[in-house]
């Protein structure tokens, strides 16, 4: 059934859009008497951008499973919930029920009760793209504990930060995952991350490479053997408040530390499943592929939570766009009748590149919408995924959200507004963007030209975050303090005379690499741990693949033997420090960085160097030693 909220055309978006920006209390009152509820709400929204304080639903009581399961077991036991495709083609498939699904969460959180997790305790998961993982989401979201995924390609390292963090106690991994033709080991990575943890109780693995791996006695166990020694019972979903913490997911910020974003139960859940039916046109029984990794927030949202809540069917893919064959990607199309695809611009830049056989041996027809995610799309990936994929049938729906904004924000609506290519278009109902100047003067609309300026919103959502875990300043100072009484996402953004949106990229130290958000600070910080290495600096640079790629300039405090050696032992430091996501693409050698007197490194002359940009520098008379930018332009790679 479709929902009552879900938008039906063009007129319908305006006169709807206009309804939230009048009463917008109303407008998400109305759309969220449509989920189960315990216990409905006492107020239904709380705000104050200074503090911040954001409270959505107040006083309501319910759990997300609730809503992502049990309300479909009446009319959807036997449809599909999650279909599971393995990284080997060869493998079997994996289809499981709503009923199933029911069954296997019951039963994961019956294990986790079993061995002490309780409501509010952080639990980390460090899993490849398994049913398992999904099933690992809902069980702690039944119990009442905060889960926090880890993307399965971080380091020890980077682990045992987020679990030092988080204080998480309990830990979900398995012992190696399949990417393509490489095994990854997980859980010898996850042993070497708790060396320093002596505060983690349980560790759960699930089978999955059949790698021999270590298991320390009273603290690792088989998950399988585990889930075999339960009830099969229903497990009672705990009731949550509707600002009960549901998840921690740590993002890149413009300092070296990751913050650990935090999404509440009620507004997360309205939010996703709201945006999941309306920008995707979602209809009964229809197969919605989106390719990310849970490790990430579009993967909560967008094949966990949204399609879930909305009773969908969501396809879970284990392996790489282009294994065994470029053309894997448009087999699991054809094999499982795919209707909505949703991938990154990076998946389609790097398709872009192969025979185009591959996709023409695979019948598409079955596609109806297309979508992209993580970063802004350039022109000739949208037309190649329209007219190659799409056959210029399937509209694209160009998304533009963040790991803090919980869901899709800005996005053409699938057959109902127009899509632009490169353009993320129009604000979703419920969502007032605005663009200010470097002094946070709003750049008021032009009916003549378009508009450039950042992008903040001026009222809240409910799928926005509420703090970042355990530093709650962090989050004012790093979204609601540059500009106040805004939220300010960090991008820039143009708007034309008729409202649409092309965002542009960061405006702070923050990179967009494959659409993964990655701090210059945290990269700095990771080659600086190199014994041979003075000082860096990163930038990123238009690259044809990510999008943007990562360009490092190092001062090494002796003389190369072989730079390319040395070079190799940077990106292993880097690897082993934060994960192979975060290798630089470029490293040249340099002797002194472009700093101002008082020592201040100009980024934005080594950002024009990266990009090739030498001709117009700017003013460099003001750099402490102006020789050193001739040094670097004429060393550049």
């Amino acid at each position: 059934m479709v929902p009552n909220f879900q938008i039906h055309s063009k007129e319908d978006y305006h006169r709807i859009y206009e309804q939230s920006r009048l009463d917008p209390e109303g407008f998400w009152k109305r759309i969220a008497e449509e989920f189960y509820w315990q216990k409905k709400w006492d107020k239904t929204l709380e705000w104050n951008f200074d503090a911040p304080e954001i409270k959505w639903f107040a006083g309501g009581k319910l759990n997300i499973t609730e809503n992502c399961i049990d309300r479909h077991l009446a009319d959807k036991s036997d449809q599909p919930a999650i279909i599971w495709e393995p990284n080997n083609p060869s493998e079997n498939t994996r289809t499981i029920s709503y009923k199933e699904l029911h069954n296997d969460v019951c039963k994961f959180a019956w294990v986790l009760q079993k061995n002490g997790v309780k409501k509010g305790d952080r639990v980390l998961i460090y899993m490849g793209m398994v049913p398992e993982l999904a099933m690992a989401l809902l069980a702690c979201a039944r119990i009442g504990a905060i889960h926090s995924v880890v993307f399965g390609g971080f380091s020890a390292q980077s682990i045992s930060d987020r679990l030092h963090d988080a204080k998480s106690e309990f830990i979900i991994t398995q012992d190696g995952t399949y990417r393509g033709a490489k095994v990854i080991p997980l859980k010898p990575t996850m042993d070497d991350a708790l060396v320093n943890c002596d505060f983690v109780k349980k560790v759960f693995v699930l089978a999955r490479t059949n790698n021999p791996v270590s298991m320390i006695r009273d603290r690792d166990v088989w998950l399988e053997e585990e889930l075999s020694g339960v009830s099969e019972e229903d497990f009672p979903a705990e009731i949550m408040d509707a600002e009960d913490p549901l998840f921690i997911l740590y993002t890149s910020g413009s300092t070296g530390k990751p913050k650990g974003v935090v999404h509440t139960t009620a507004g997360y859940m309205v939010w996703t499943a709201y945006s999941f039916s309306n920008v995707f046109q979602y209809q009964p029984g229809e197969i919605h592929f989106c390719t990310a990794d849970i490790g990430w927030i579009t993967g909560h949202s967008y094949i966990v939570y949204g399609p879930l809540c909305m009773g969908a069917t969501s396809l879970m893919f284990e392996g790489i766009p282009t294994y065994p064959d470029a053309g894997r990607f448009w087999e699991i199309v054809e094999k499982h009748q795919v209707n909505i695809l949703y991938t990154a611009p990076t998946a389609i830049r790097s398709l872009m590149a192969f025979d185009k056989n591959h996709i023409h041996r695979n019948n598409l027809d079955s596609l109806r919408v297309l979508g992209t995610v993580g970063e802004p799309i350039n022109e000739e990936a949208w037309q190649w995924y329209f007219k190659n994929i799409g056959k210029e049938e399937c509209p694209v729906v160009d998304t533009w959200w963040q790991t803090e904004t919980g869901g899709i924000l800005i996005s053409n609506l699938a057959d109902i507004t127009p899509a632009i290519p490169t353009m993320a278009t129009l604000p979703l109902p419920g969502v007032f963007p605005l663009l200010v100047d470097e002094s946070g003067k709003e750049i008021a609309a032009d009916s003549e030209k378009t508009v450039s300026g950042n992008l903040c919103i001026r009222f809240p959502w409910p799928g926005m975050l509420r703090t970042t875990w355990g530093d709650h300043e962090r989050c004012r100072t790093n979204y609601f303090a540059t500009y106040p009484g805004l939220y300010f996402t960090g991008d820039g953004a143009m708007r034309d005379p008729q409202g649409n949106y092309r965002i542009t990229g960061r405006v702070d130290d923050v990179l967009n690499v494959s659409g993964h958000r990655i701090g210059t600070a945290e990269v700095e910080n990771a080659i600086n741990m190199h014994t041979g290495v003075t000082e860096s600096a990163v930038v990123g640079y238009p690259h044809d693949i990510k999008g943007q790629g990562i360009y490092a300039y190092v001062i090494f405090n002796h003389l190369h033997v072989d730079e390319e050696v040395t070079r190799r032992d940077l990106l292993e430091t880097v690897t082993r420090v934060i994960g192979p996501i975060a290798k630089p693409d470029k490293i040249q050698f340099v002797s002194g960085l472009p700093k101002t007197r008082s020592g201040k490194i100009m980024r934005r002359i080594l950002r024009k160097i990266a990009e090739g940009e030498t001709e117009n520098l700017g003013d460099t008379t003001t750099l402490l030693d102006p020789q050193i930018v001739e040094e670097i332009v004429k060393g550049k790679m």
